[in-house]
């Protein structure tokens, strides 16, 4: 009897130390991030989704540790959030229609004959000064026009040898008339179609606010780039996408980043199977490729989650993987 109560009180010791040291760990994290909550009730909540996140770190981290997962997780800022309000606030809702509006904006499609495999093996346009800084998005599902910014940055770059930070914010304003959304999702493609006619400020007299304004207040004098045409390619291609990177520049591109996975990436190239290569969330820029170790081939990937996010806010999404999370799935530049 004597060595049960032992042995249960163990039990209780152990437990109590268990949760005693996810609580600190919860503060802790709390404190780094800047977090505080409304009421118990929601701090409840948020702790319950980032318990959620703390296990698949820890279960998805020994993996790799082992040598069975080809990327690594971490506790950032977005542990304690619920799957929905990550998608209403960052990411965007699934989008699992074809492809057929993209291709109908798109004034030309990309040409297949004229591709060779005489390529480099590793492609970073960061190198030659195409790419501007990582940007943030914040609470605002405009991934859409950092994607299209990024990429028109690129190739007004090419053109001209100046790199101009360019203005997601006139995107959210002025471009609904084009389908898109503001803080609610759009297309790259339908932000190219608007800039083909209105032209682009520059992010400084066009600033970022993270919310829609009640006007538009675009102003043509203040113009800094321009494209007369957009450019899709073919539809899960990597072939074809790997072609356009390495002699076009930046490509934008759609992927699924619904899964909690992608949101608490950290390093490495990211390899979920589980992700979905027809059902897109969330617009990126493919800034180049490479390949990680003897096999791992991968793209390079510029996001809009700030700085603190992934690898210094990329990341690195495998390649020839059956156009893994999609990537490959809804690619367009734009052309100047």
């Amino acid at each position: 009897m004597r060595v049960l109560l032992a042995v249960a009180a163990l039990v209780v010791v152990v437990g109590a130390a268990s949760v005693s040291m996810e609580d600190q760990e919860f503060e802790s994290w709390k404190q780094e991030h800047g977090k505080s909550y409304s009421s118990e009730e929601e701090e409840s909540q948020r702790k319950m989704s980032w318990l959620t996140s703390r296990n698949l770190v820890l279960e998805h981290n020994k993996l790799a540790d082992q040598g069975l997962e080809s990327y690594t997780l971490e506790m950032n800022e977005f542990a304690d959030m619920e799957d929905q309000e990550f998608q209403d606030l960052y990411s965007g809702s699934l989008d699992c229609s074809n492809n057929t509006e993209t291709e109908s904006l798109c004034t030309s499609t990309f040409t297949t004959e004229s591709i060779d495999d005489d390529l480099p093996c590793r492609v970073d346009w960061r190198e030659k000064g195409y790419v501007t800084g990582v940007k943030r998005q914040r609470g605002c599902s405009s991934s859409w026009a950092f994607s299209a910014t990024g990429a028109l940055e690129g190739q007004w770059f090419k053109k001209t040898r100046k790199l101009i930070w360019l203005s997601e914010q006139q995107l959210i304003d002025c471009a609904g008339r084009y389908g898109n959304h503001g803080c609610f999702g759009g297309l790259a493609v339908r932000a190219f179609r608007y800039t083909m006619h209105r032209g682009l400020e520059a992010g400084y007299s066009y600033p970022y606010k993270a919310r829609r304004s009640r006007r538009c207040h675009f102003d043509q004098r203040k113009v800094r780039a321009t494209c007369h045409g957009v450019v899709c390619l073919p539809r899960g291609n990597e072939r074809a996408l790997k072609y356009a990177v390495a002699k076009v520049g930046p490509i934008s591109v759609s992927v699924d980043a619904s899964r909690r996975s992608f949101r608490l990436y950290k390093s490495g190239v990211y390899n979920d199977r589980h992700c979905s290569n027809k059902c897109m969330s969330h617009a990126v820029l493919i800034i180049g490729y490479g390949k990680a170790g003897k096999s791992r081939l991968y793209w390079l990937v510029k996001n809009s989650w700030g700085g603190k996010w992934g690898e210094r806010g990329y990341m690195r999404i495998s390649r020839n993987k059956k156009n893994r999370c999609g990537i490959a799935t809804r690619p367009v530049y734009p052309l100047v």
